[in-house]
């Protein structure tokens, strides 16, 4: 099984070495079942990351306000068509979208709370990279299949967040592959792949991309086919590429579904410039992304390998889309080695040979290769079972200290009632909490005119801009950040007064609101998400 793995990526070895046993063999190979694999470590690897992470995993916002979607399907047993969770745009239309995730998240948050939560979101990214290094490891050799899965989690790590990306993260995987290996072995993509984008479509958003992938393709299989099946192969994908379409629609926003991404994308160009996510990346940092590039820079100027059209244009794209949204920089990660692999390899394969030295050294990886036996896959099951139960016994998941857990405690005892005035980090711990907000990360719905009034009131760009606002939608209350500019005008307008302030959040009330201040809360210093907010 060694050899024939080896010769299927390509690597050149004489007859002395295929006859020498591999290293499987020499560590014992009475029971295949025990026998473990690269992909497996990978998987273990990555869930044990994410259950360190831990609380991180709950540091951005948005995660409560999906939790607390998935709680009102399972309360009203329908998806959303109005906003049933702000004051602002209270009936405005807005479908969930990614309802199927948040059933699933608020599944896990009701059966085992945020751990559950936590160990869902673990199990995806887990599974994401055992896909990815399973199927690198066709084409190329373990080692450098073993590199571009640690840095792709390099790059991905950042954005380790319980939230509906993650879950749809294998389907994205599993379709990326496929749709490379149906081009490679020229064919038609398996219909089975139809059902996943039904899944994925429902999960995320993000699926629009997979239907660009899928596009080009169908571009790659029918310029590379044969001249006489040419025109076979381009029916064959047109049709498989059609029913994908349909099946994306397959959701409760129908063919509207389509055009989420242009809309995010094209039409809030303001409220994206002020989502960290949504920036460019900061290169006075290290960032994964500047090593990909020297990595991918020095290889093709070292070793002179090339890419064909279509693919060169895809790594082109991702490329494109990770330096001007932050976001997507996993993509560059997770995605880009499958473009690249199977071009790569035969041209490795060539610059290799009579380097016998490096195919021995290979040999050594060759082992753990094959995929792992059951029994070793069920012992891993259950180290991983145990783990889970110590990590959450030990460390349990709970909302992190930059969400405003204190100040609303506070404003709940208080009995403080009425519309609220938040910052837009804030508003998806509201929600969760069962406060309508003024303003959360669902940017589909608010748009680029109420984000850009809200920012001139908050900031104090405008006078009177912020008075009229408080006017305007009858706030009683008030829970933005410390740095927030408006909380100085708040401290001198006639009628309101500071109810509450810790490093998180401040609390300013209409002196009607309240009989007795509540005091200063002192908390511990605040979790940094790396990447806050979101379009969705």
């Amino acid at each position: 099984q060694c050899p024939a793995d080896v010769e299927h990526r390509g690597v050149s070895m004489s007859p002395q070495e295929l006859a020498t046993p591999p290293l499987a063999h020499l560590l014992g190979n009475r029971s295949a079942n025990w026998r473990v694999s690269w992909p497996l470590l990978a998987g273990l690897g990555a869930f044990f990351y994410a259950l360190a992470v831990g609380s991180g995993m709950l540091v951005d916002g948005d995660t409560y306000w999906h939790v607390a979607a998935g709680l009102w399907m399972f309360q009203n047993g329908t998806v959303p068509t109005v906003d049933p969770f702000s004051h602002t745009m209270a009936g405005s239309v807005w479908t969930a979208h990614e309802w199927l995730a948040e059933i699933l998240l608020a599944g896990a948050h009701e059966i085992g709370g945020w751990g559950l939560v936590g160990i869902l979101t673990a199990a995806a990214f887990a599974a994401t990279f055992a896909l990815l290094l399973r199927s690198l490891l066709r084409w190329v050799e373990p080692v450098y299949a073993i590199l571009f899965t640690v840095l792709a989690l390099a790059m991905t790590f950042e954005h380790l967040l319980a939230r509906p990306h993650i879950l749809a993260m294998p389907l994205m995987m599993v379709w990326t592959i496929e749709l490379v290996l149906a081009s490679e072995g020229r064919r038609t993509p398996r219909w089975w792949m139809l059902p996943v984008m039904i899944v994925w479509a429902n999960l995320h958003g993000g699926f629009t991309f997979g239907l660009v992938l899928a596009c080009a393709f169908t571009l790659e299989a029918v310029v590379e086919a044969e001249p006489e099946r040419r025109l076979s192969t381009a029916k064959s994908w047109a049709l498989f590429l059609a029913l994908a379409v349909g099946s994306s629609m397959v959701t409760p926003l129908g063919f509207h579904g389509l055009f989420f991404t242009w809309t995010v994308l094209f039409e809030l160009g303001f409220m994206l410039s002020r989502i960290a996510e949504w920036r460019s990346p900061n290169f006075h940092e290290f960032n994964a992304l500047e090593l990909w590039l020297l990595a991918g820079m020095g290889l093709v100027l070292y070793q002179g390998l090339r890419l064909p059209p279509i693919r060169l244009l895809l790594v082109l794209g991702v490329l494109h889309m990770a330096l001007k949204h932050v976001r997507y920089i996993e993509l560059v990660g997770l995605l880009t080695p499958l473009f690249v692999a199977g071009p790569f390899a035969a041209q490795w394969r060539q610059a290799r040979e009579g380097r016998q030295q490096l195919a021995a050294f290979d040999r050594l990886f060759d082992a753990l290769t094959p995929p792992a036996g059951r029994s070793a896959t069920l012992a891993a099951l259950v180290l991983t079972a145990g783990v889970t139960v110590w990590a959450m016994h030990t460390r349990p998941m709970e909302p992190t200290p930059n969400m405003p857990v204190r100040a609303v405690a506070e404003v709940q005892k208080a009995k403080i009632t009425g519309p609220v005035l938040n910052g837009y980090g804030g508003g998806g711990y509201l929600i969760y909490m069962g406060i309508p907000v003024y303003i959360d990360g669902r940017a589909d719905l608010y748009g680029d005119a109420f984000m850009k009034e809200f920012a001139d009131a908050a900031d104090l760009r405008v006078a009177g801009e912020f008075e009229r606002l408080l006017s305007k939608y009858r706030i009683t209350w008030t829970l933005l950040p410390p740095g927030a500019a408006a909380n100085q005008l708040l401290a001198h307008l006639p009628g309101w007064q500071r109810f509450y302030s810790d490093e998180v959040s401040v609390v300013y009330v209409k002196t009607s609101q309240v009989t007795q201040p509540a005091p200063i809360a002192r908390m511990s210093p605040v979790i940094q998400s790396p990447v806050k907010g979101s379009a969705r």
